[in-house]
């Protein structure tokens, strides 16, 4: 793979953005590397736990304009060209939040357009003081509602804030995001991946089937009509939990005083 790389290690993969020399940003070919290796996870039930990080002094400066159009050398259109790169990288967005693993962002330095949308569809961001959030869209004639953002960024800071952030276009440091709850963890400089890590070796420690089933809920919570419809997904959910063995390991594991055992593979 030439736009990302992979590292799989008891557990973790951690998937690192390596298009350094252009910060990061996206083109159709790490789109495409992208969701094959997302649509692999939503099969694999070894890998617990996902990081995200970006090679290099930045996370992701968003899709590749100076690159050319995404897809430019497929004979289609320029607006199908465009349209089509442009709901790839949602995808990517959409496939962040649907995986059963838990994802954790590393994030520094820029953190701009598509990459905003990636580094909010993970559940959690751990960030270094250099990091730097930006939505310039309205200010170069685009809309906000770039790969997910405009459904993200409410969700997570509210309605009126996501508002200020959009029609200003406001660029957000790490002290402003953590303000607002978008960062896990602000890490030391250049200590944001090995801070991910860390959290990462954190959840390797607690219950397979309560984290997926937990990121089931939080995203199928977004969505709900009401507490009535949480609560039935919320009831088949547990009730299948005391028939684990995650559940006999945890009580065993309270009753003896000691650390859980849970088989993470």
């Amino acid at each position: 793979m030439s736009g990302i790389k992979l590292d799989r290690r008891d557990g973790v993969l951690t998937i690192t953005l390596s298009r350094p020399e252009r910060l990061n940003a996206v083109d159709g070919a790490l789109t495409e590397e992208m969701l094959d290796v997302l649509n692999e996870l939503a099969r694999d039930p070894d890998t617990q736990v996902v990081v995200l990080t970006g090679e290099g002094r930045g996370f992701c400066s968003g899709m590749d304009i100076q690159g050319g159009d995404p897809g430019e050398e497929s004979s289609e259109g320029r607006v199908q060209r465009l349209y089509r790169g442009i709901a790839r990288g949602g995808e990517v967005t959409a496939r962040l939040r649907e995986i059963p693993q838990p994802v954790i962002a590393a994030l520094r330095g820029p953190v701009a357009g598509m990459g905003v949308s990636w580094a909010l569809a993970c559940d959690m961001r751990v960030a270094d003081p250099t990091t730097r959030f930006v939505v310039p869209f309205v200010n170069l004639g685009l809309s906000a509602g770039d790969c997910g953002l405009s459904w993200l960024l409410p969700r997570l800071v509210g309605p009126a804030r996501a508002a200020e952030i959009f029609y200003r276009a406001q660029r957000m440091d790490v002290n402003r995001a953590d303000a607002l709850g978008l960062i896990t963890e602000v890490a030391a400089e250049g200590a944001d991946l090995e801070a991910a890590h860390a959290l990462a070796g954190e959840l390797l420690t607690k219950s397979p089937y309560g984290l997926r089933r937990t990121k089931e809920l939080l995203n199928a919570s977004l969505d709900a009509p009401g507490l009535r419809r949480q609560l039935q997904a919320e009831t088949a959910v547990q009730t299948l939990a005391f028939f684990s063995e995650d559940l006999a390991e945890g009580m065993a594991a309270t009753m003896e005083k000691r650390p859980p055992k849970f088989d993470n593979r």
